[in-house]
């Protein structure tokens, strides 16, 4: 396997991109990337849902992230970038993997990581998938619901993160 591989990695939240990215990049003894809103808001010092809510109103803080992400990714050497489009924006990509998992296991998980209650998890998740994909298509032009072109597109339901790895270092082996 080439060692500068570039392995973009997206899905909405709690599908399982954090923890199978920087499994991956361990892994392949790659840099993990995975700069996003959270970072962004710590960096800030705004809370979470509060940089979601400048984000819907201005898109610099898309632009922020984007930017910083994909710059990361460029620098020398091989990387698992990991984010809801990296998929879409990292365009030298060798690997593109999309992570899918239904709205209720991704509930589920975000409410282990994160607590509260299913019902809010639910809905707050997927207000934010649908605040998410228009942002996209406003500022990018991506459809976020269109990922049929990545090189593999993977269920979470059912399966743990090291056998998403396994899958994921046998296709790399697969393109070098």
């Amino acid at each position: 396997m080439k060692k500068d591989i570039k392995i973009a990695i997206s899905g909405r939240s709690g599908c399982g991109n954090t923890t199978v990215c920087k499994m991956t990049a361990e892994t392949l003894n790659l840099r993990f990337i995975n700069f996003t809103f959270r970072t962004l808001a710590q960096e800030h010092g705004i809370e979470f849902k509060k940089l979601l809510e400048l984000a819907a109103e201005d898109d610099s803080w898309d632009k922020k992230v984007d930017t910083r992400q994909v710059m990361l990714a460029r620098e020398e050497g091989g990387c698992v970038l990991g984010s809801r489009l990296a998929i879409w924006m990292l365009n030298e990509a060798d690997l593109r993997i999309y992570l899918d998992a239904s709205p209720l296991v991704r509930a589920q998980r975000i409410l282990k990581r994160e607590g509260g209650s299913i019902e809010d998890v639910a809905s707050f998740t997927a207000e934010r998938d649908r605040r998410d994909h228009g942002r996209y298509m406003r500022i990018y032009n991506i459809d976020t619901d269109n990922y049929s072109f990545a090189d593999m597109i993977i269920k979470t339901d059912d399966i743990t993160p090291q056998q998403i790895v396994n899958m994921i270092l046998e296709k790399a082996r697969e393109i070098n």
